[in-house]
This record gives structure tokens, C-alpha cells and sequence, in this order.
């Protein structure tokens, strides 16, 4: 999964694609380049970072959305408003991703089940701008899993199809870094919940703080090194920044695992 942030203020890459004739070439680079998914978001949620009103966020997005689709891209919208989704699926996406688990915004279990789409449910603590504060784990795994295991509940209590989610466990998400080193180190325990598991590494900041690498988009090494490593542990998709070389990190890895 490509990550498409059509937003000035990410935490990476703020501002890059902003233009929506920049993002769209930008896509199809990484469809090009082996990205299955491009994942289109128009609300930052890096810790800190403040709500964008639905109006804001589908302004910056549905042009990308329907470009995208028309030309026969599989796109995931990364929002959690329900009027961004509806829009976004109107638009052609065909998968919602949204990091509050579809807590954020009531409408958004009903509508995700009404539409019958795949989703992806992420685990997050308050909102970005009080996840830090509630980064406060006993045992991180095992937490975790419990409260992705209630969000999964609510999703099929909705009546949304066990095989149309996936789960998110949030790295960086109301996580420091040795809370998200734990998750990546515990991945077999969430894939006990029977969902593929979708994992979030790219450029984050426990990669800085076990490399020292401190400008997230210098990572790149340290990004594949996560990747692989949740891969291994169960993983089923990345969301990545670095297409081409993540892709061929993979190629290489899944060769040589027969």
C-alpha cells in the first residue's frame, strides 16, 4: 500500500502532493513501481496534529480519488468522517482506511457495512491530538489486542463481513517507541484475531530512535529493515512511502523464504 498524503502539514511528506495533478502522477509512479493499493488521505494524523473539516479534506482528495479509479488504480481512502468515505467510495475508492477504528465518527460502521467494502480497523488511543498522553501500557501486546479485539466486535456487531477487514495495530499511534518495538515483536499474537494484519512502519520515529536517524524521510533503510521484520512476523500488507525499494526488498525476501 502506497501511502498518498494529499496534505501540506504530514509528517513526512507534507506538502509534496498537495497539487492534485502532482499526486496523480505521483500513483501511478507507485502502481508503476509495485504498489498494489495507493492509500489517499487529506487530513494529517501525526501526534499533535488538529482536526481538517470534511469539506477540507474531500477538497483536497476526490480529485485524486476519481482520477485514480478512472484509470483503473485501487485506491483506499484514509479518513475517519463517513461523509469522506461516502464520497471517496461515490468517487471510485474501494476500500476505507481510517486509524480511529471507525470510532471516530458514528455514521461510519453503518455506511462501511451498507457499501459492503473492505476495511481497515486501526487501533489509536483519543484523537491525534491526545494520543501521546494515553501511550501508557501494562503490557502493550496484550492491550493491544484486547482493544482491537472489542473494535472488531463493534465492526461485525455493524454488520460488516469478518472477511472484508483487516486490522491495524497503530504503530506510532498512542505508542512510543518501545510500545510500537513491542506490537512489531508480538504481531503473531494479533493474528490470533483472524484478520490479515496491516502494518505502519514507513519512516516513523522508533525507527529514529533505534537508528538515530532523526529526518524520517533518511529512514528508507531502517523502514525495509521494519517491514521485513513484520512480514515475517505475519504481516499480510505494508503501508509504505518507498515503493521501489520496498518492492524489491520483498521480491528478494519472499524468493530466498521459498
Amino acid at each position: 500500500m502506497g501511502i498518498l498524503n494529499v496534505t501540506p502539514d504530514s509528517f513526512s511528506d507534507g506538502g509534496r502532493h498537495a497539487d492534485p495533478a502532482r499526486a496523480i502522477e505521483a500513483a501511478q509512479r507507485m502502481v508503476a513501481d509495485g504498489a498494489d493499493i495507493v492509500d489517499v488521505g487529506g487530513e494529517s494524523t501525526r501526534p499533535g496534529s488538529a482536526p481538517v473539516p470534511p469539506s477540507v479534506e474531500q477538497a483536497r482528495i476526490l480529485p485524486v480519488v476519481r482520477a485514480l479509479a478512472i484509470a483503473g488504480l485501487r485506491v483506499s481512502v484514509d479518513t475517519r468522517n463517513a461523509d469522506t468515505m461516502r464520497a471517496a467510495l461515490d468517487a471510485g475508492a474501494a476500500i476505507v482506511n481510517d486509524v480511529s477504528g471507525l470510532a471516530h465518527d458514528p455514521a461510519a460502521a453503518p455506511l462501511v457495512a451498507a457499501r459492503g467494502c473492505p476495511v481497515v480497523l486501526m487501533h489509536m488511543r483519543g484523537t491525534p491530538a491526545t494520543m501521546s498522553k494515553l501511550a501508557v501500557y501494562q503490557d502493550v501486546a496484550a492491550e493491544v489486542r484486547s482493544e482491537l479485539a472489542a473494535t472488531l466486535a463493534r465492526a461485525r456487531a455493524a454488520g460488516i463481513a469478518a472477511e472484508a477487514i483487516a486490522l491495524d495495530p497503530g504503530i506510532g499511534f498512542a505508542k512510543h517507541a518501545p510500545h510500537s518495538i513491542a506490537l512489531l515483536q508480538s504481531l503473531p499474537t494479533l493474528a490470533t484475531l483472524g484478520c490479515p494484519l496491516l502494518v505502519g512502519v514507513s519512516r516513523k520515529a522508533f525507527i529514529g530512535a533505534l537508528s538515530g536517524v532523526e529526518t524520517p524521510a533518511d529512514r528508507l533503510a531502517g523502514s525495509i529493515a521494519a517491514g521485513l521484520f513484520a512480514i515475517a512476523r505475519g504481516a499480510s500488507i505494508l503501508r509504505v512511502h518507498d515503493i521501489t525499494e520496498t518492492a524489491q526488498a520483498l521480491r528478494v525476501w519472499h524468493s530466498l523464504s521459498g
